[in-house]
């Protein structure tokens, strides 16, 4: 499957190296990375054990389906009564448990750095799951079971569905008929007010008589469409903003392609960030505008805004950032995809030039929650023969974004490679030296506590780079799931400081400590809990910055910039290749 679904570089050299680093260590390689005899013989007794106990139960009959537990055991993959009431499908499902825990039991004992272990045990993992018997026909009871039914039909209408995801090069998981952007999706009203090669700037229609006077930027991340933010009415970020009497602009990144195969990191800020932010000054006419941030975008945004500062220049009168990662001493699980080797090797391919193609990226992704984005569907479409439902998320997740090699290339080394950015003065952008700490208006910090993409603790450190005062804030749930949480449905819960204000003194003083991490779990361990969603908290802190109140606008845009078309605009709707 891995070279019809345009498996990435960083993935194949990945499970290389970790597949002969373990093989290295089970043959005793002197290099101080062999597994301790003494554990592998404790694992291996217990795992020797544990097997001779299921084959003697299979043998007397016996009924108990629990005599190996582990957390597989109660993955909702072995959810069909089955792998439960069926002697063998238990005894199939526990020897896998058995095995998982085994493999992974001898990562964890290896001599290795925590470095090199992570990505040794990210990369059993993805070999532990694929192993998994719920993924082959013969071996999933609810596989069999609709082959018996349908007469063999959903074996072939799954054969059907794997040869036209492999002309796609992709996994489908949703219906993506059943979705259009700018009608179902990114269909809040407004105009596009401004282009360039870049983005687009969308200007989004008031829903009151009376706007703050400073508007309202979002920089979403260019490596997913702008919509996530609005994706549907009533879980629409941009929708509930414009409720509360925001001017929302929004900026909509081009999908890169032949032509702007060059651009480069500078040109995100300069061409992008900051061209926006003039232009939403120019349009409204306010001293300064609020700024939001996502992901790698909040990462672009916080990047541009020292340049700004550094140009002693001060037209920005807040910082919101969701789920953005300024220091990457910990970037989670997409670290163990980045070393200087695959650095280097996108360097030569695509840093004078060229295009990251969008679905590779995607699949990393992937590959980081591959239980409910892969092997799911794998199941569901190939050997059941379904169709995947209409879930708005996955469709805007499916529809990926290429980029420019020249940016990914610098951002891979000096963010995640060399982590340059959170050290004063190391990098110049767009001409001048930049540090963090000169950012210091005041910023709102989200992270959520089960985010896959960026740990918690890591949006935590930026709290330690900022200049300002900044407000940090928890959300429950992870990167996606934890950022869009409706206030009308209002769900989950946050933690903030248990301060009267809530604010963290900022300054780059303490970045250097290496212990963020300890501040981070005490900050927690005080934090206090609100029950549902940040996106109301968030609102009340933004309202001082907002400069007042001014009646809303019957007309988008101004003289210099007439609207050029209806939101969402053309850059959105261009798909990758």
């Amino acid at each position: 499957m891995s070279n019809h679904f345009n498996m990435p570089d960083e993935v194949m050299h990945g499970f290389s190296r970790s597949a002969k680093d373990f093989m290295s260590a089970l043959a005793g390689v002197p290099k101080a990375t062999a597994i301790a005899p003494a554990i592998l013989h404790q694992a291996g007794t217990r795992y020797w054990g544990q097997q001779w106990t299921l084959w003697t139960s299979m043998v007397n009959g016996s009924s108990d389906a629990q005599t190996v537990e582990g957390q597989a055991s109660r993955d909702q993959r072995f959810r069909a009564d089955e792998w439960s009431s069926n002697r063998w499908y238990s005894l199939l499902r526990q020897s896998y448990v058995a095995n998982a825990d085994l493999l992974e039991e001898l990562v964890g004992a290896t001599a290795y750095g925590e470095s090199d272990k992570h990505r040794l045990r990210f990369f059993m993992r993805q070999f532990i799951d694929a192993a998994s018997p719920t993924n082959y026909a013969a071996t999933n009871p609810e596989a069999i079971r609709a082959a018996i039914e349908s007469n063999g039909e959903s074996l072939r209408t799954g054969m059907s569905n794997l040869l036209g995801d492999l002309a796609r090069g992709t996994i489908t998981i949703t219906d993506e008929a059943a979705f259009e952007v700018g009608h179902n999706v990114a269909a809040s009203e407004g105009a596009v007010v401004f282009e360039n090669d870049l983005f687009q700037l969308i200007q989004y229609t008031p829903l009151t008589t009376h706007v703050a006077k400073r508007p309202l930027l979002i920089v979403p991340p260019c490596i997913n469409k702008f919509y996530i933010l609005d994706l549907q009415p009533d879980n629409s970020f941009v929708r509930f903003a414009v409720e509360q009497g925001q001017t929302v602009f929004m900026m909509s990144w081009r999908n890169a392609d032949a032509e702007t195969a060059q651009t480069t990191w500078d040109d995100y800020l300069e061409t992008g960030v900051t061209e926006a932010i003039d232009t939403t000054l120019a349009i409204t006419g306010a001293d300064k505008v609020n700024t939001i941030g996502w992901c790698v975008g909040g990462t672009i945004l916080s990047s541009a805004l020292a340049v700004i500062r550094a140009r002693e220049e001060d037209k920005v009168a807040s910082l919101t950032l969701l789920t953005t990662m300024l220091d990457f001493t910990d970037p989670g699980d997409l670290g163990v995809f980045i070393d200087e080797q695959t650095v280097v090797q996108r360097e030569l391919s695509l840093g004078s030039g060229g295009i990251y193609p969008g679905r590779e990226l995607g699949f990393v992704f992937q590959m980081l929650r591959a239980n409910d984005l892969i092997w799911p569907y794998v199941i569901n479409n190939y050997l059941k023969g379904k169709s995947p439902a209409a879930f708005d998320l996955l469709y805007w997740n499916s529809d990926s974004t290429n980029l420019p090699g020249p940016m990914y290339a610098w951002y891979l080394r000096n963010m995640y490679l060399e982590n340059n950015l959170r050290v004063p003065g190391k990098l110049t952008m767009c001409g001048v030296p930049v540090d963090l700490g000169r950012v210091d208006m005041p910023a709102y910090v989200l992270a959520t506590q089960d985010d896959h993409i960026v740990p918690w603790q890591s949006a935590w450190r930026s709290t330690q780079l900022l200049g300002g005062d900044v407000q940090f804030v928890l959300g429950a749930s992870g990167h996606i799931a934890g950022v869009i949480n409706p206030a009308t449905k209002n769900k989950r819960c946050y933690w903030i400081d248990s301060g009267i204000d809530g604010g963290i003194d900022g300054g780059a003083e303490g970045a250097a400590t290496g212990d963020h991490e300890r501040d981070a779990d005490e900050w927690f361990a005080s934090a206090q809990r609100a029950p549902g969603t940040w996106w109301n908290h968030w609102i009340a802190w933004l309202q001082p910055h907002a400069g007042g109140k001014v009646k809303a606008r019957a007309k988008l845009g101004s003289r210099q910039f007439q609207p050029i078309e209806p939101a969402p605009g053309r850059y959105v709707k261009a798909r990758a290749d």
